[in-house]
């Protein structure tokens, strides 16, 4: 699909539909007519358009949002505004992001009405699809269901990103939805949506194939299945969430890559572990390789030598590299490891383990950072400010500089966003056995992950050969008895394995544990970054955010907007 998605998301946006400042209204601009659209070419444009916005980001001509506001991997809300990384930078670089990682954000950032925006034209583009096909005489039943099952798996996973952003927000489906009639957006929001994001999976997981030939970019029944248990966990449905997952390990079709890192890397793309990514592209005649990986434009080292000069923001918290501890067992330190800090330079003597993930996820300085180099002090932009650590998760390697970056821009490049994966599955079904079932089992899950960072194959090695870290890392022997230890070990396992993509805050809250944690986190880390001294997380408020203001004031029908604020905003 990703050729389609360069051509096609320029052709929605220019001609089909535009964000106006009215409440999520869309327009035809008067380039295509219906009857343009209402056949088999015309639907699967729209449709492509639908999964464009997958990314996040802004297609519209003239859009005020910055590309990063939407992004797929929300490491602004997601992992700047919990406890895995700081704005990073300067100062007085995108000052908004600073407010959002400090809790002082307020209605009126831009930051959320472009994730707003993106969420809602992710939706009215998946309604546009529905609306379509039905009026289409060129396709046959089975192909309009499984076109209508992709379209609802869009926009249930839209809506899903708006449950999980502001908790009580509208769903509009395609017999609300009027592309003419910003009214009929117009809606309130005072019901729970999780019920009406279940009934769209749920439709996708049975009306969706287990693969498509040649289109790995399409929702299939696993991954729809996958969202959809995910949904279910976030309610605390285990039970309902558990034959789902199980049938996705059971179903053969998917299995643990062998070495971490595969998961991350732009050749690796759509691996054996890969349910369901964002797809990225490049050098394949969109405007700026507009593709490419737009949402984490700022997110690379900032000098010395490795990708760009710009721009040095996502970086690492001190509290993640100490995460990555281990003991003498090779297992995490899960109640101590934040009581001393890993030194920040590799060649300073540090005589306790580390798990081998960590040079995986942060560039740290005496450890090669991909194939660039050995990661220095020049790589950071202000290291007083941001510390001394480097975001690389989705960084391209040299190598692949031209061919799998923009030739123009290395920061745009088609290492895609891995969404969902098998080890996802693993640990959730991890999660409920620790949860409603049995230990043994969660713990059998949890060390399907922690073999896999064992494989010495897959550790980042200096140029001699040897490993670049004291990596020791091993399974849990001990058979788990205590149920809290036991959730206690796998809500710590997927920090390590999800570290910087986007995951830590939503699981924070809704495990109810993000008071406690942020806060115990503002408490030590205040004296590494001056910047969170007197931070607070304030439980009743910070769980969500706010919802925009401009979005409220859109809202208004007969002179009362139809959108309330959330709690203490």
């Amino acid at each position: 699909m990703k050729k389609i998605l360069i051509t096609a998301t320029a052709f929605i946006a220019s001609s089909m539909m535009s964000c106006k400042d009215e409440f999520l209204e869309v327009q035809p601009l008067g380039v295509l007519s219906e009857s343009n659209l209402t056949n088999r070419a015309g639907v699967d444009l729209v449709l492509t358009g639908a999964y464009s916005l997958l990314d996040g980001v802004q297609t519209n001509v003239g859009s005020p949002f910055p590309d990063w506001t939407g992004s797929a991997d929300n490491w602004v809300y997601g992992s700047v505004a919990a406890d895995d990384a700081y704005k990073g930078t300067n100062a007085g670089d995108q000052p908004e992001i600073s407010l959002i990682e400090a809790k002082t954000h307020t209605p009126d950032l831009i930051h959320f009405r472009g994730k707003w925006r993106a969420v809602y034209d992710g939706i009215a583009r998946s309604n546009d699809v529905i609306q379509l096909v039905g009026k289409t005489t060129d396709f046959t039943d089975a192909e309009k269901t499984a076109i209508i099952a992709q379209a609802r798996f869009l926009r249930g996973h839209y809506h899903f990103e708006g449950r999980k952003m502001w908790n009580k927000v509208p769903y509009i489906d395609d017999k609300t939805y009027n592309s003419s009639d910003a009214n009929s957006t117009k809606l309130p929001n005072n019901d729970d949506i999780f019920p009406k994001i279940e009934e769209d999976l749920l439709f996708a997981y049975n009306n969706l194939p287990n693969r498509w030939a040649g289109a790995p970019g399409r929702a299939t029944k696993w991954a729809a299945g996958a969202m959809l248990a995910k949904a279910y966990i976030f309610q605390k449905k285990y039970a309902a969430a558990k034959p789902i997952l199980e049938a996705i390990v059971a179903s053969g079709g998917y299995k643990l890559v062998d070495k971490y890192h595969d998961n991350y890397r732009a050749v690796t793309n759509n691996n054996s572990e890969s349910i369901f990514e964002v797809q990225f592209s490049v050098n394949d005649g969109a405007a700026i390789s507009n593709n490419g990986n737009r949402g984490h434009t700022l997110n690379y080292p900032y000098g010395g030598g490795a990708i760009t000069t710009c721009c040095g923001f996502f970086q690492p918290t001190q509290n993640l590299v100490n995460a990555f501890k281990t003991d003498e067992n090779g297992l995490p330190l899960i109640e101590s490891f934040n009581q001393t800090d890993v030194p920040a330079d590799n060649s300073v003597t540090y005589t306790g383990g580390l798990d081998p993930r960590l040079d995986w996820t942060v560039g740290r300085d005496g450890v090669p950072y991909l194939d660039w180099g050995i990661h220095n002090p020049q790589y950071v932009r202000d290291r007083a400010y941001g510390g001394p650590y480097s975001p690389k998760k989705q960084s391209p390697y040299k190598a692949e500089n031209g061919s799998l970056t923009w030739a123009n821009n290395p920061r745009q490049n088609a290492n895609n966003y891995r969404m969902i994966k098998l080890s996802h599955v693993l640990l959730w079904l991890a999660e409920i056995e620790a949860e409603i079932g049995d230990l043994e089992k969660a713990r059998g899950y949890v060390n399907q992950i922690r073999k896999r960072a064992a494989n010495p194959d897959g550790f980042v090695r200096l140029a001699n050969g040897n490993p670049a870290g004291n990596y020791v890392v091993n399974e849990y022997k001990t058979p788990w008895t205590n149920k809290q230890a036991a959730i206690n070990a796998v809500r710590f396992e997927m920090r390590l394995e999800f570290a910087m993509e986007g995951h830590r805050f939503f699981d924070l809250v809704r495990w109810g544990i993000a008071d406690q944690v942020l806060n115990e986190y503002y408490r030590v880390e205040q004296n590494k970054r001056t910047y969170l001294r007197g931070v607070q997380f304030v439980k009743g408020k910070h769980e969500y955010y706010p919802i925009p203001n401009q979005e409220i004031l859109n809202s208004q029908l007969n002179g009362q907007p139809t959108l309330k604020q959330n709690p203490n905003y």
